[in-house]
Parts: C-alpha cells; structure tokens; sequence
C-alpha cells in the first residue's frame, strides 16, 4: 500500500485510521481524508493522527492505490458520482457501506473497478472488530493480501461470499448494539436486586469478558459450556428458566434475521432508485 485515499470522516473512517497509523503500515503523510463539509471533523482528525486532509479531489487522488469508501449509505450515491472520474482500474476500491453490493458502487462510478466489500462492526475503534469481507474477480492476489493487512488492524478477519454479507451485517455488523442491549437490561437487574451502579458496571463487564474468551478458547460449544454452570436447582437454571420462559433466545434469532433483512432491503432500495434514476453521463 502507497497511499489511502479516505472518502468519508466519521467514527469508521477513524477507526481505520488510527489503525493504519498505529500499526504503521504506512507512512502516515499518506493517508488522505475528506467529507463533504465538515472542516472541523477533518481538522481534528489531521491534529489527533498527523494525517493529510483536502477538498481537492485531484490532490486526494493522486498516487492512491486504495480508495476506502467510508461515507453514509445513504450518501453513496452522490459521493460515488462526484468521484468516479478519479476512479481507475488500478485502484482498489475498499467499501465499508452496509447494503451496497459492489455492482452498485460499479454502476454508480460507470466503470469496471477492483472492489472490496466488507462489513466491519463499531469495535473497530477499538480494535476488536469482527469483519467480513468479500471482493469480485478484479481483485489480484497481492490486493487481497493487502486488505487482510489492512483489516487486521482493526480486528478479526473473514473472507466470505458477497451474499453472505447481509447475514454478517445481521449478525457482527449490528452485533455490539444487542451486546449494549442485554447489558443495559443487566445494569438495570443489578440496581433493582440491590447493587452500586458502578460496581456492577465492573462485574458485567468483565463476565462478558470471560465468558467470550471461555467460548474462544474452550473445545466446548457454547450450549456445553451454558449446561455446565447450570447445576440442578441452583441460581443458573432458575436464571435460565425465565430466559425460556420469555423466549429470549428466539427474540435474539428473529433479531438477526429482522437486521439481516433490512439490510437486504436497503441494497434493494439504492438498487431501485439507480434503475429509475437518469444518472449524469
């Protein structure tokens, strides 16, 4: 990798950079960002990673081997079109866009391009994202050996099918909101039955924590590991029995699918919309 041209400055955007700079994979004079219109946004970034920032499209651009496309999906469109003459063959264009399906981001630039699609998940800014990634058949070897580089630096890395990819977004993409959800729902038990707030912050936390590395490293499925905390009687299968009762399990299964489905639908949608749509020549 020579130089990464950033479209798009939010919290994704930044996870990666701080990635790349971090893990110095490479020279951070040449990792370039830009937005819409946010100067602000894009003055912090330049200050807090002594990266490189422009308006000016050319300037961004030039010398790019990889192009990250980390903008809102629902401004994919605008923002491909406003860039797709700086576009070439020889780029590798990286999206992080839920929804968008690497046909659309051809048909939006008018142009055979090397893509990547992957779907990475908000612990990214932490580096601990769960990513998944798919590319088409423009993409040379050493391009695919590249994006694991690139991806590693913010994470756990998986190679899959492109029409895999909604399912992931249904399941890792969308995955730490539901993770926030159920510790929400444990903060609010634990002040209810008599805890500090703060404390048992702490105590969940690190549960969570165990248990994710008792599942990694353990040869024992995660059902085995469940039956063997839950004792006959005891204060884990009383617990348990009221997830069941409550059908918590298959709220979290009809959960994915719901997350997996809009996602199909969102793509569906851009589809549409660039069916109908008289894009500019």
């Amino acid at each position: 990798m020579n130089k990464i041209a950033i479209v798009g400055a939010g919290s994704m955007a930044e996870a990666f950079i701080s990635g790349i700079v971090e893990n110095e994979l490479i020279d951070k004079k040449n990792v370039w960002v830009t937005n819409h219109s946010n100067e602000e946004r894009l003055s912090s970034l330049r200050e807090r990673y002594d990266i490189r920032s422009t308006y000016d499209l050319k300037a961004l651009f030039e010398g790019a081997d990889i192009v990250m496309l980390a903008m809102k999906p629902k401004d994919a469109a605008t923002a491909i079109q406003a860039i797709r003459n700086y576009l070439t063959e020889n780029m590798l264009v990286v999206s992080v866009l839920a929804g968008v399906s690497m046909d659309t981001i051809e048909t939006l630039a008018k142009k055979s391009l090397a893509i990547v699609r992957s779907m990475p998940n908000t612990s990214a800014a932490v580096g601990k994202s769960a990513t998944a990634i798919a590319v088409n058949k423009r993409v040379t070897n050493e391009q695919i050996e590249t994006t694991r580089n690139l991806f590693d630096t913010v994470g756990l890395t998986s190679f899959v099918e492109e029409e895999q990819l909604d399912a992931v977004t249904g399941l890792s993409g969308s995955g730490p909101a539901y993770i926030y959800y159920l510790i929400e729902a444990m903060e609010k038990s634990a002040v209810e039955v008599g805890l500090e707030k703060e404390m048992a912050s702490q105590l969940i936390v690190q549960t969570l924590i165990g248990a994710a590395e008792m599942v990694k490293n353990s040869a024992k499925s995660s059902t085995q590991l469940r039956k063997d905390v839950t004792s006959p009687g005891g204060t884990t299968e009383a617990g348990i029995k009221v997830l069941e009762e409550n059908e918590v399990q298959q709220a979290f299964i009809s959960c994915i699918k719901a997350a997996t489905a809009q996602s199909k639908k969102m793509g569906a949608a851009l589809r549409s919309q660039l069916e109908t749509a008289d894009l500019p020549s």
